[in-house]
C-alpha cells in the first residue's frame, strides 16, 4: 500500500510550524463546543455551564492522554 507523500506542516510562520493534525484537533474541539452548546440550549438536562465544564475536562484528557501515550 502506497501512502501519499505530503508535507505534514500546514502553515509555517518563521520558526512556528502548525501541523495538519493540530488543525484537526482545533476543528474537533470547536465542533464539540458548538454542538454541546446547541444541545444545552434545546435540552432541560444539561446547562451551558455543565457543557463547558465537561468539554474542558475532556479537552484536558485528550491532550494529556495523547502526550502520555506518546511518551510511553
Amino acid at each position: 500500500m502506497d501512502f501519499p507523500n505530503f508535507d505534514p506542516v500546514a502553515i509555517q510562520l518563521g520558526p512556528l510550524k502548525i501541523h495538519w493534525y493540530a488543525l484537526t484537533y482545533l476543528f474537533g474541539f470547536a465542533a464539540a463546543w458548538i454542538l454541546g452548546y446547541r444541545r444545552a440550549d434545546h435540552s432541560s438536562s444539561w446547562t451551558r455551564d455543565q457543557v463547558s465544564d465537561f468539554l474542558f475536562y475532556s479537552y484536558l484528557g485528550v491532550i494529556l492522554g495523547g502526550r502520555l501515550g506518546y511518551v510511553l
